[in-house]
């Protein structure tokens, strides 16, 4: 049996707490202190400094977007959510920021370890996916401009495989990729200069 994930270090990891001055705050601040983590208690919204933090737990019963210096599901590290009210407007604004864990109000002396962890592992899931996403749309934008300039080749009287097999050559002697060749392409057409790559 292979084990799936390893349990991080969390030693020396920063985690700012959003939260107004609460028994909750110092509950919270003693169980990250214990676990090694740097605790920094902020209120109303988080300091600049913030963006370099591991962690940030927030308060969702008065939380709200102007808070934080990012758009809402755009936070660099992990996020939990502190739940005091499980109003559904304030649970679907937690939802909206995309928290990757959870602890219940008020902070007993329990739960925060596991939530550490699991909101680490869910961000990170989260970026990999997300990399994967933009990966894809990219392969998929270049496919379209390796399509646009056969195209335009294929428009000087020659059939879609003869033009590929012109891109592949262009590439070739440019000495850059099929990518690289058919934006060359493509720009060359929309400037009116399509007959630029013969010369080339």
């Amino acid at each position: 049996m292979t084990r799936s994930a390893r349990i991080p270090n969390l030693g020396g990891a920063k985690a700012f707490i959003l939260h107004r001055p609460h028994v909750t705050v110092n509950a919270l601040s003693r169980q990250l202190v214990a676990i090694g983590l740097v605790t920094v208690e902020c209120w109303p919204e988080l300091p600049a400094e913030a963006l370099a933090a591991d962690f940030v737990f927030f308060d969702v019963d008065l939380g709200f977007d102007e808070q934080f210096p990012w758009k809402p599901g755009e936070a660099p590290m992990p996020l939990v959510a502190l739940i005091g009210s499980e109003a559904p407007g304030r649970i679907e604004w937690a939802l909206s920021h995309k928290a990757d864990a959870q602890l219940l109000k008020p902070v007993g002396a329990a739960g925060v370890y596991s939530a550490l962890l699991i909101a680490r592992q869910s961000f990170e899931a989260r970026r990999r996916l997300a990399d994967e996403i933009a990966a894809l749309e990219t392969r998929v934008a270049e496919r379209q401009t390796i399509v646009r300039a056969v195209a335009a080749l294929s428009s000087r009287g020659v059939d879609d495989g003869q033009a590929y097999a012109q891109l592949r050559s262009l590439a070739m002697s440019w000495q850059v990729s099929m990518e690289q060749a058919a934006q060359r392409i493509v720009a060359m057409t929309e400037e009116g200069g399509d007959d630029q790559s013969n010369r080339a």
